[in-house]
């Protein structure tokens, strides 16, 4: 866990700690079973949900561990709802003359268990959601690939094979008839401007638009062999770079 989730997580913990004051003042004042109290209980509501917004909005979402994802969230859902049964009762306590004693124990029974609900209920609630985004977002990321997989293989661009194969295929893409490697020899080393050269790459095009696609042949394989972090200089018809590359027998289609 990053400092910033743990300082987060911790902030939470924090806030977890001090509703739990509101949870015995809650307690408190619907046992009065009054609507005398409606105005004290929609304050308390107010502080709470302001301390559930700001995990909400601010601590929340920095935290990325499962486990502790799963245990803010079926704690916040617990307020969630009890924010959701208590404001409906200020909202509408107006509308009434009497309220059945029943519904007063209802709303105490509900935060005398909430252990007992964020353990057994919630949780279970929120495991299944965590996971269901988890899965949908693993199914997300799967389908990137493979849709990025099959464009680069309609592209036959960039596959996922050794560094020869690609730039083989890169070559050959535009417009190269044949691409070989060669070590480098000493004499055209020291002309090179690299001074750990290792490979002439050779390029043959069988094309009246010869200069368009070695300009465009070279150009391309710098670029990628630099992409990988090598040096490349064109020399005539061919690339000098440092990379150690080998010819190796090709059996794929282009």
């Amino acid at each position: 866990m990053s400092y910033i989730e743990k300082k987060y997580f911790q902030k939470i913990t924090e806030i977890f700690d001090e509703l739990i004051e509101s949870d015995t003042k809650l307690l408190e004042l619907i046992r009065y079973k009054s609507f005398s109290k409606v105005n004290e209980i929609a304050q308390v509501l107010a502080a709470l949900n302001k301390k559930i917004n700001l995990i909400l909005k601010k601590y929340y979402p920095e935290i990325k561990a499962l486990n502790e994802k799963l245990e803010i969230k079926s704690t916040m859902k617990f307020y969630y709802d009890l924010l959701h049964n208590l404001t409906d009762f200020v909202r509408n306590v107006e509308n009434f003359k009497n309220i059945d004693d029943r519904y007063y124990e209802s709303l105490i029974d509900f935060i005398e268990k909430k252990d007992y609900l964020i353990k057994n209920k919630y949780k279970e609630i929120v495991s299944r959601e965590l996971t269901s985004f988890y899965d949908k977002k693993s199914r997300d990321n799967l389908e990137r690939i493979l849709a990025s997989k099959l464009q680069l293989k309609e592209r036959n661009y960039f596959t996922f094979g050794g560094l020869e194969e690609e730039i083989k295929k890169i070559g050959i893409l535009n417009g190269a008839s044949k691409i070989t490697f060669q070590k480098i020899d000493e004499e055209l080393k020291l002309k090179s401007d690299i001074k750990d050269a290792n490979t002439v790459i050779i390029y043959e095009i069988n094309d009246n638009d010869y200069s368009i696609k070695l300009e465009k042949i070279t150009q391309t394989i710098k670029k990628y062999l630099e992409s990988k972090d090598y040096e490349a200089i064109i020399k005539s018809n061919s690339i000098i770079t440092n990379a150690k590359l080998h010819e190796f027998e090709d059996t794929s289609q282009y």
